[in-house]
């Protein structure tokens, strides 16, 4: 115990004298550590699987609602903490088995912040959602087929767990070094040394836990207008009422189904709902994002519409929708046989899919932001990569003080990681194998998708770690799987799962490990709460998910108000376009839109001019901040997220990001992420409050400023403009 004190004494002397690299980080973590504080506690695995369980059934709930809610782990984080200090209030403080290896309380003294991070991780695996029971929603609902529960739960666990892999591969080069700093973390963290540290109150002040408290009330109260007397608060679209009867001029205000000029959410939940707070956002990846945001959805997106690229009058001017050449819904279950594949005589009989021009585009810029990324890394960051894989394998690499400090601890074996990766492929092989009637995916399938996977953890995660932003790999996946195996729909959605999912899991994963690594929380720990957590979660998704679709009439439904399930019909038209018609008769040579696989190219080229410049004018210190990935990839979530959504995290992006943090630093360093989790956590209860309170007893609210057929005031933002296109609601040019 005496070497450990004298460990410790030693390292907050010298972590005075160093400072981190990142001056958010600076700010936000504190760079001392008590390793003899209690962390698996009996109150941890007591409220930590309650998190999970509760936060795994509230998401999977909402996730079918047409205005879906994500309860973040924010919520669990501050609703456990009178939780934790109750257990510690009244608790046995009696050890079991004294004297031997397995002695252990149930109460080992006050409720700590270690404890208190573990409980949030936990909350964590049940706060991100299990985007494999999209596959299962687009079987049994979409499609109606047959899908059982056990290749459903193969999917679903598999497509989970197998990130660990990837994780464990590459935490040296994702969580180690200080560079890799993952943004969003801060927000945690300042939450944590609100709810835990003591803090003298300065004058005309408040605290940072009174500041949470007074923005998580404040938050609580107004989003009873937002969230149901006055919904029209979510997207303020004024520009709609200056026409009421015109196509064009709604077409330019709706903030849900056009350009959004002038639109506004008043609303947290339309800020933070798709691209994460804005207040977590650094300024530089903001500002990329706006640029990016702009140029496509004001230069691009018009000159397409108007010049109507693709026949895009046919179509409204945003949607995720699939249609006929005349504009017409395209009913999908007529072009499939009884064998779930594709009926090319049904297919040429009813005609090709079609698609609104602004969706072609954001395929064509996903091809462009995954060429951009590997360029991007390559040229900006691939002499570190060098540097740090050198260092990696037996070289003296430079730590920084969270790192050090982190030394005190056992690291997780790399075996451990590698028996988890070998076994899960393994299990995904046998499922597909032996289900393959219903899974359609064959073994080297299942190889090709781990080696995408590989390939792109390391660059995306610098992207993610370093801007908060996160690119996706759904279309590359989904675009080779329908080129190789076309016509098998289940096949490119389980394909699209492992070779994206489990990257992407890799990332939250590798995002834990960073939090951890902040809040100095033993990596064994760590890892067992993670693996723990995630099966657990899994198990709660699916069991909620099969009752949903028994217990809903008509869940997902376009007519069933409440329960569209918007992300779901992304998903479910995804896999019709690469999965069921496949990539070759829409943007290869039996498509029309084969011009879009120029983006490719684009893409690669974009961050080798950027580099160029930044390589000819170093005394431009703004153009090493251009980031093309992110730049070209800043509309990813669009659709199902909107110009509002976009317009709003932008404007208090760059109020938090450029004019607090620039101006008002003390006050940032102060404030900023603790009014990030309050603004989260209010949202959130209102939000839990209102539907189970008023929502759930059909007790609605109907006038001018609450319709939900008419959110906005802008229903004819999505008719088509072509000459003679006929379509209900809509006028007839």
């Amino acid at each position: 115990m005496a070497e450990i004190s004298e460990i410790k004494g030693a390292m907050e002397i010298e972590a005075d004298h160093e400072e981190c690299p990142i001056k958010q980080v600076e700010l936000t973590v504190p760079k001392t550590d008590d390793p003899t504080t209690p962390v698996l506690t009996f109150r941890m695995w007591v409220l930590g699987l309650g998190s999970c369980i509760i936060l795994s059934f509230v998401n999977q709930f909402f996730w079918y609602r047409s205005q879906p809610l994500t309860v973040t782990s924010i919520s669990a984080q501050i609703a456990v903490v009178p939780l934790g200090h109750l257990m510690a209030k009244k608790l046995s403080t009696r050890k079991f088995f004294e004297g031997t290896r397995w002695e252990f309380t149930l109460n080992p003294g006050p409720f700590n912040i270690k404890e208190h991070v573990l409980i949030t991780i936990f909350a964590n695996s049940g706060a991100g959602t299990v985007y494999a029971a999209h596959i299962l929603t687009s079987v049994k609902i979409y499609y109606q087929r047959k899908l059982t529960f056990i290749p459903a739960l193969f999917i679903m666990i598999t497509t989970q767990v197998l990130g660990f892999g990837w994780a464990g591969i590459f935490r040296k080069y994702l969580v180690e070094p200080g560079e890799m700093w993952w943004p969003s973390n801060l927000v945690q963290v300042s939450l944590f040394r609100a709810l835990h540290e003591r803090e003298k109150r300065p004058k005309g002040g408040t605290t940072r836990t009174q500041y949470f408290l007074l923005v998580m009330i404040c938050s609580f109260a107004y989003y009873i207008l937002p969230g149901y007397l006055f919904t029209m608060l979510s997207s303020f679209s004024w520009i709609c009422w200056l026409g009421s009867k015109s196509v064009l001029v709604q077409q330019l205000g709706s903030g849900l189904s056009g350009f959004g000029i002038g639109a506004v959410g008043f609303d947290w939940a339309t800020i933070s709902s798709y691209l994460g707070s804005p207040l977590a956002s650094p300024w530089f990846a903001t500002a990329n994002v706006a640029v990016g945001f702009f140029l496509i959805m004001y230069v691009m997106t018009p000159l397409c519409y108007w010049l109507n690229v693709y026949n895009a009058k046919n179509f409204p001017l945003y949607s995720n929708g699939l249609y006929t050449a005349t504009g017409q819904e395209y009913k999908i279950l007529e072009i499939i046989n009884s064998k779930f594949h594709l009926d090319r005589d049904a297919y040429a009989k009813h005609g090709a899919v079609h698609m609104s021009t602004f969706f072609a585009m954001t395929y064509g810029l996903g091809f462009a932001t995954l060429s951009a990324t590997v360029v991007h890394v390559l040229l900006f960051s691939g002499s570190d990569l060098w540097k740090q894989s050198k260092m990696a394998f037996g070289a003296r690499r430079k730590m920084d003080i969270h790192t050090r400090l982190m030394k005190t601890y056992k690291s997780v074996p790399m075996w451990w990681f590698l028996v988890i990766l070998v076994a899960n492929i393994a299990a995904i092989i046998f499922a597909c194998e032996y289900y393959n009637a219903a899974l359609q995916l064959r073994w080297w399938g299942v190889l090709l998708a781990c080696a995408i996977a590989f390939f792109f953890t390391l660059p995306i995660g610098i992207i993610s770690a370093t801007t908060n932003q996160q690119p996706g790999l759904n279309v590359i996946t989904e675009y080779i799987i329908g080129y190789l195996y076309p016509e098998r729909p289940v096949a490119n959605m389980c394909f699209k799962v492992y070779g994206y999912i489990s990257m992407a899991q890799a990332l939250t994963f590798l995002a834990d490990f960073k939090l951890g690594h902040y809040m100095k929380i033993p990596p064994r720990s760590m890892f067992m709460a993670q693996v723990v957590g995630t099966v657990v979660a899994v198990f709660v998704y699916l069991g909620t998910a099969w009752w949903m679709m028994d217990a809903v009439p008509n869940l997902c439904a376009a007519d069933n108000g409440p329960w569209r399930c918007p992300q779901d019909s992304v998903f479910f038209n995804a896999s019709v376009i690469w999965g069921l018609v496949g990539p070759r008769r829409i943007f290869g040579n039996l498509g029309e839109y084969g011009n879009v696989n120029w983006f490719f190219l684009g893409g690669a080229v974009a961050p080798l001019v950027v580099w160029i410049f930044h390589r000819a004018f170093p005394s431009k210190t703004w153009i090493g901040l251009v980031h093309m990935p992110i730049m070209l990839g800043s509309t990813a979530m669009m659709p199902p997220a909107s110009a509002v959504n976009y317009t709003s995290w932008i404007i208090v992006g760059f109020l938090s990001g450029y004019v607090l943090f620039r101006h008002r630093t003390e006050w940032w360093k102060r404030y900023n992420y603790v009014l990030s989790g309050g603004l989260d956590a209010g949202t959130a209860f209102m939000t839990l409050l209102i539907f189970f309170g008023l929502g759930f007893w059909n007790v609605g609210l109907l006038w001018w400023g609450s319709n939900p057929d008419n959110q906005e005031g802008c229903p004819l933002a999505s008719c088509p403009t072509a000459k003679g296109i006929v379509v209900d609601g809509c006028p007839v040019f």
